[in-house]
Order: structure tokens, then C-alpha cells, then sequence
């Protein structure tokens, strides 16, 4: 179903309105707990067999609770002792890369299917945007980690429907357990903007999730689209963050996808031209007319304001009235290049935010995955360029060498 996708979702006065997350998040998967040493330790509600002399060098992950242990990438170590050459150990990332990359894969089809784009980007912006530069600890700092999926912070009034798009991707989470959910969401929200046509999201992933209820954030830490001051609000937000007036502008642009939905947010037409025939449930109020195509029309239409059909917030609005994000505002409208390359970068800083990567410097699935390569076999055709005819002189020598030989 597509949804209205901003972080800048208006509060609710009551959660009644929010489906039942029931049977989806009222259980997630527990995270391992991470020892000093190479290995894992599982939830002491989880008891684990003792491991082998044979085994304490390995992070395993075999069934039926291979969902609790981390990636692992073997690595060659060289040991100087005990006549050995070389051991093996076992290096633990957070997700695995080509569950990752499998991951996209159904998050497309589902993207064709569903017409799902704006929920998608939206669940990622919310679990990310929860974040306090102010703050160091993690999980207290918020951010991307994971803790959208529990009941808690679902039923905050912001996230009114998001319930949808994590039922929606619940089944891809169950197929590629090596995914974290932090990762999948923001996964999602990148796969969600290239797919509509957007510009190249430079992602990173390996976040960490967070593993109870108790960790996730307050309520109250995301934006409000019916805020009185609309500037002052924004940035109060977003500075929060650590985001710039520039980046501010850019992540609006993302409203040129999606709808806003009177029942949940408050605001809005129950239905429009542009949106009473879907695709994916009818109804609803869109910013632009195309709403599932990612591009700068969001900053044209508001500037022309030539259509009541087309929402317009006064979080939208303010970015033509307020000198600095004018600036930014009017550049997008008329180019949409410089849109495309400020909003790839606001967006891969949002989704990385508050996030604890494991490893530090994230996983990358965009280029190809490092293999070990075995040495090469001798193939003399290989390193032969064909037929060469040896010079009078080297026949001469050659001859002489068989006739010294004979004798």
C-alpha cells in the first residue's frame, strides 16, 4: 500500500487509529550477546549446548537458532608457534552481504507489486530519525537500530500506519535472517527511492540492532507537520540531528512521492483526480500528481501553487517563505540534477544515524564480494602466442647442443 512516506508526520491525539501490530512485533528475534573473545554468547534464556575444544574458534549458526548469531567471514591468521602455517577464525557482522543483496532482490518485486515506495522510505526515515547528536550512548542516542519493529514505539502517533510497512516486509526479515531489522528498513527506503526513479542512495550496512523494548526512544523526537512555527520546528528537529537548512530542504523533496491520509494525519482530501484509483488502496491527498515518481516536481508544484488538488503543509510551504531554505528550495526547483545529488547525500546521513555498525566501517553491496582466489594453474598454451619461427642462428645453436649431447 502506498503511504505518505516524510518523517514530517503529524501527531496524533490518540493511537486508536493505529492497527494492531499483533503477531508481527509482539515477539523479535533476540540479539546475541557479544564476549570478549572470537565467539558468541546466546541469551541465557536460550540454553546452548557447551562448545568443543574443536569448535570455540567458530560462530555458528545452526538451525533451528542460526537467527541469533551474527555474519561471519572467515579470515586466514598466520601463527610463528606450534609448526602451524595458519589457523582460522571467525570475523562476526552484524547482517550478511549476500542475504543483503537477496534482500533487495524481493524488496523490488515487492515494490512492483505493492506500489509500496512511500511506506517504505517513510519506516526507514522514522527508525532513523529518532536520533540526538546530543546524546553518545547508543542505544540512547537513537537512530537507526532497529527499534521501530517493537509495540511500543509503533504506537507512537507519528508512525500512525507504519504498522503496514513492517508487515510488508516481515516475510522478507523471516526469509534472510542474517539481515538485521535496522538494516532492512533502511534497505528498503534506499531500494524504495532508486526503484522510483531517484538518484543512487551511497548506502552502507552491518547496523546493529537494538534487542528489547526498553531501549527504544521517547516519544516525541520526530517532526510535526501542524507545528505553529513551521522553520523554527523543523530546525529544532533537524539540528537536532545534525542536519543543515540544505539538508532539510533536500529530505522534503521526498514528498514528491506518497499521500497524506486524513484518518491518520489530520490533514488532507479523503481522495483526489490523482489518487481515488490508486495503485495499491485508494484515496488519500498527494503532493504531486505523478506521486510514485521520484523527481523535483514537489518544488515546482509549491512554488506555481497552481493545483488544489495537490497538498501543500505548512512545512511545505515554509520552504519558499523562509529566506535560507528558500534559496535551496528555488535551486531544486529549477534544477533537478542538484536535487538528486543533495538529496543522495542527506538521505545515506540520515540513514546512518545513531547506528552502530558492526563492522566499523560498514558493508558495502554494491561492489562485487571479495572471494578467495586459488593460485593459478600452469597452462604452457596460456603463455604461448603461437607459432614463432627461431632464427638460422638459434637453429645453429640448438643443432650443435643435440650433436654434443649424441656424442
Amino acid at each position: 500500500m502506498a503511504e505518505r512516506l516524510s518523517l514530517l508526520m503529524p501527531s496524533l491525539s490518540s493511537s486508536s487509529s493505529m492497527a494492531s501490530t499483533s503477531g508481527v512485533t509482539s515477539r523479535p528475534l533476540p540479539s546475541p550477546i557479544r564476549s570478549n573473545k572470537t565467539s558468541l554468547v546466546a541469551p541465557s534464556s536460550l540454553p546452548m549446548p557447551s562448545p568443543s575444544p574443536a569448535s570455540s574458534l567458530k560462530c555458528r549458526r545452526t538451525s533451528p537458532l542460526s537467527h541469533l548469531f551474527l555474519y561471519q567471514k572467515r579470515l586466514s591468521v598466520r601463527v610463528s608457534s606450534a609448526g602451524l602455517s595458519s589457523v582460522t577464525v571467525t570475523k562476526c557482522f552484524a547482517s550478511d552481504p549476500d542475504q543483503l543483496r537477496s534482500a533487495r532482490e524481493d524488496i523490488k518485486e515487492l515494490l512492483r507489486t505493492k506500489f509500496c515506495h512511500p511506506i517504505l522510505i517513510r519506516l526507514g526515515w522514522h527508525d532513523s530519525g529518532t536520533y540526538n547528536k546530543d546524546i553518545e550512548e547508543w542505544p540512547q542516542r537513537g537512530g537507526a537500530n532497529g527499534s521501530l519493529r517493537f509495540d511500543i514505539e509503533m504506537k507512537h502517533s507519528a508512525n500512525a500506519g507504519l504498522v503496514n510497512a513492517l508487515k510488508l516486509l516481515q516475510p522478507i526479515k523471516e526469509k534472510y535472517p542474517g539481515v538485521t531489522y535496522a538494516d532492512l528498513f533502511q534497505l528498503a527506503s534506499a531500494t524504495a527511492v532508486e526503484e522510483a526513479g531517484g538518484p543512487k542512495i551511497p548506502m552502507k550496512y552491518g547496523r546493529v540492532d537494538v534487542s528489547t523494548p526498553e531501549q527504544c526512544p521517547e516519544e516525541g523526537r520526530l517532526p510535526d507537520a501542524g507545528a505553529p512555527s513551521p522553520a523554527t520546528h523543523l530546525r529544532n528537529v533537524f539540528y537536532r540531528m545534525g542536519f543543515s537548512d540544505k539538508d532539510i530542504v533536500a529530505l522534503s523533496g521526498a514528498h514528491t512521492l506518497g499521500r497524506s491520509r486524513l484518518e491518520r494525519s489530520g490533514f488532507g482530501k479523503p481522495e483526489t483526480n490523482y489518487t481515488k484509483d490508486g495503485p495499491g488502496a485508494p484515496g488519500g491527498q498527494s503532493w504531486t500528481v505523478q506521486w510514485l515518481k521520484f523527481d523535483n516536481s514537489y518544488f515546482k508544484d509549491i512554488k506555481e501553487e497552481r493545483d488544489e488538488n495537490l497538498l501543500v503543509l505548512p512545512t511545505d510551504a515554509v520552504l519558499f517563505e523562509d529566506p535560507s531554505f528558500q534559496v535551496f528550495a528555488e535551486k531544486y526547483a529549477a534544477d533537478q540534477e542538484i536535487f538528486f545529488k543533495d538529496y543522495a547525500e542527506a538521505h545515506a546521513k540520515l540513514s546512518n544515524l545513531g547506528a552502530k555498525f558492526d563492522p566499523p566501517e560498514g558493508i558495502s553491496i554494491d561492489d562485487s564480494p571479495l572471494k578467495e582466489v586459488a593460485p593459478e594453474k600452469f597452462v604452457a598454451a596460456k603463455y604461448s602466442s603461437g607459432k614463432t619461427e627461431l632464427s638460422e642462428a638459434m637453429k645453429q645453436k640448438i643443432r650443435a647442443e643435440y650433436e654434443a649431447v649424441d656424442t
